[in-house]
C-alpha cells in the first residue's frame, strides 16, 4: 500500500515542531496520553502522510503529481 503525500512542507514544519513540544511536555508533567498525541503529530510530519486528511480530501502537499 502506497501512501499518498498530502502534507505539505510547511504543514510538516508545524506538525513536526508542535509534536516536538507536545512530546517535551508530556514528559516533563508525566502525562503519557500528551506524549502519545506528540508521537501521533510528528509521525504524520515526518511521514508527510496524514490520515484524518483522506476522508476529508484535503491536500496541503503543492508538489502533488497525481
Amino acid at each position: 500500500m502506497t501512501l499518498i503525500k498530502n502534507v505539505g512542507k510547511t504543514d510538516r514544519n508545524i506538525r513536526l515542531a508542535a509534536g516536538g513540544v507536545l512530546v517535551f511536555l508530556g514528559i516533563v508533567t508525566n502525562t503519557v496520553l500528551l506524549s502519545i498525541i506528540g508521537l501521533v503529530v510528528l509521525a504524520t510530519g515526518a511521514v508527510g502522510t496524514c490520515p484524518a486528511y483522506m476522508p476529508l480530501n484535503i491536500n496541503t502537499n503543492k508538489d502533488d503529481k497525481a
